[in-house]
């Protein structure tokens, strides 16, 4: 029960959105519970050691542009564990040849055509197609549409298959057919609408998220130690009650607030809460919202939102495999090339800290899995270690196997942004906020990089913080039993 005088907060789901959560509510006058409900904590945040080095097993790289990361990162006392890349550029593995990554576009799309042309990533024919950007008149939109409509519609479908699918593919394992123009790229949509051409808009974009010249930051940072270990820094600095395997499934309004039911059926327990954050995906979302009278319109959002899974092959080489030392942090691969990997970072390239300590070994994390190739991750790890393998030795020309290999799947981890997205999170949103005491948060709503997710973190303490205080001067009434 919630002790007298002190309101209570239970946080569901123990990754960064909810740990962050937790963070955030830590100088307030409640007590604040995270339960988690797999054995560990940080969602999407994992790091272990392959050949004697510590690798991140997901998300690897924190972006700079966004402050909430870093800030976050600075607040836990990590700050001097921050290391920089040596290198972010990248190429595109098509048709059989490495090609350079264009540095002007945004998501993929092409801010400067001449350097795309540079590129030899177009044909002749897809070139001189992507040009007619220049001089047709805008393309109009009538609400959200499909990234790929919108972007061959400008350029041809040369620059979505080469260029756009891969972007996307990387951040969401999805296809640009299927992903939301608005959602996808919020920035690139508002300014597309004050030029006629899509490059002159995401040149616009670029601009303004520029540095002062010659003095260009770093895009990402990471941890020394690894992401992996930032949410146990968060859980510990946030100094609230935190239980693995404790997942929950059951939410009920009580006429003092909330009841969570957690556990399984055979040994499962009630824990009573002034007000409740689900930082857990969608449809576990949708379910624990399913028996709460007023929140049919979220339950009806959430479950519209699909996630799709991917894997991470982790190989490790000795140098002497590659008949030259790779350049570049990695190399992304389009899908109409019809390769299983869709992207690869040369871990040990991009990180200095990690070749330091990689004894001359080459560490190349291998991300398998777009939208609807589930059947290929069903796969047993040793296949799909050979598959990643395979397509690296054909990229690169390594030679012989991998001295150590790592595979770490992610089910059902990435939100699909399709088309409708930002309506769908409105009418979440707004069914939420007419439930007292309660938030949501993750990767499902604004963005599912780590900066975003903290952000929303931050908006699901504020209303939390912002009700409780409402409540302790009388302004907000105690719900009816019903």
């Amino acid at each position: 029960m919630t002790s007298p005088g002190q309101p209570h907060v239970v946080i569901a789901g123990g990754g960064i959105a909810g740990l962050a959560t937790a963070f955030f509510l830590r100088d307030g006058p409640a007590r604040v519970t995270v339960l988690e409900g797999t054995p560990r904590l940080g969602g999407k945040l994992a790091v272990s050691e392959i050949a004697g080095v510590a690798v991140d097993e997901g998300a690897e790289a924190l972006l700079t542009r966004r402050p909430e990361g870093t800030g976050l990162v600075r607040d836990v006392g990590l700050a001097g564990g921050l290391a920089w890349p040596a290198t972010t550029a990248a190429g595109i593995w098509s048709r059989g040849r490495l090609h350079p990554l264009p540095r002007r576009q945004f998501l993929g799309v092409p801010a400067d055509l001449t350097e795309l042309a540079g590129s030899g990533l177009l044909s002749a024919a897809g070139m001189a197609r992507a040009r007619r950007d220049l001089d047709q008149p805008a393309t109009g939109r009538d609400g959200d549409v499909p990234v790929a409509g919108f972007v061959a519609a400008r350029f041809g479908q040369e620059v979505v298959d080469r260029l756009v699918d891969p972007l996307l593919a990387g951040v969401y394992a999805g296809r640009s057919a299927d992903l939301s123009f608005d959602a996808t790229m919020p920035a690139l949509a508002a300014e597309s609408g004050r030029h006629a051409s899509l490059a002159a808009a995401a040149a616009a974009v670029l601009a303004r998220g520029s540095a002062a010249p010659g003095t260009p930051p770093p895009v990402f940072t990471t941890l020394a130690g690894g992401l992996g270990t930032l949410p146990a820094a968060v859980a510990a600095a946030s100094g609230a009650r935190v239980r693995t395997g404790a997942m929950v499934r059951g939410l009920a309004r009580t006429p003092a607030g909330w009841r969570l039911t957690v556990g399984s059926r055979h040994a499962e327990e009630y824990l009573d809460a002034d007000a409740v954050v689900l930082a857990v995906p969608a449809a576990p979302a949708a379910r624990l919202l399913a028996g709460v009278p007023g929140a049919s319109a979220a339950v009806t959002g959430l479950g519209q939102i699909r996630y799709a899974s991917m894997a991470i092959a982790t190989l490790a080489y000795p140098g002497t495999a590659f008949p030259r030392p790779p350049e570049g942090s990695g190399y992304l691969v389009p899908a109409v090339d019809g390769r299983a990997v869709k992207a690869v970072t040369f871990s040990t390239v991009k990180w200095p800290h990690l070749r330091a300590g990689a004894g001359g070994l080459v560490i190349a994390r291998c991300s398998l899995g777009r939208a609807g190739e589930e059947a290929l991750l069903q796969s047993p790890d040793a296949e799909l270690a050979a598959v990643a393998a395979g397509d690296l030795a054909a990229a690169t020309g390594a030679r012989g196997a991998p001295v150590a290999t790592r595979v770490t799947r992610w089910g059902g981890a990435l939100p699909q942004y399709t088309v409708g997205h930002l309506d769908r999170v409105a009418g979440i949103r707004a069914a939420v906020a007419g439930q007292p005491g309660l938030a949501v948060c993750g990767a499902a709503y604004d963005g599912i990089g780590i900066p975003a997710c903290v952000a929303t973190a931050r908006i699901a303490a504020g209303r939390i913080a912002v009700y409780l205080g409402a409540r302790a001067r009388g302004a907000v009434a105690v719900m009816p039993d019903n």
